[in-house]
């Protein structure tokens, strides 16, 4: 389990884009994201840092959690 903080993530939106570029790196993937908190949890059989080198392709920054 990978879980970061998306500072930027702020609408529903910004989650469904997190999601979708988590899930094209792997399509088995689980993403709960906490608004409030800005924090991602991401169940997953890909490396982390694919996963967040993802996430930052998207357009998002990166923090660890």
């Amino acid at each position: 389990m990978l879980q970061i903080r998306v500072p930027d993530m702020t609408c529903s939106g910004c989650v469904g884009a997190v999601t979708r570029a988590v899930q094209g790196v792997d399509s088995g993937a689980s993403v709960t994201a906490d608004l409030e908190t800005k924090q991602v949890r991401i169940e997953s059989a890909a490396a982390a840092d694919t996963l967040a080198e993802a996430v930052r392709d998207a357009g998002f920054t990166v923090e660890a959690a």
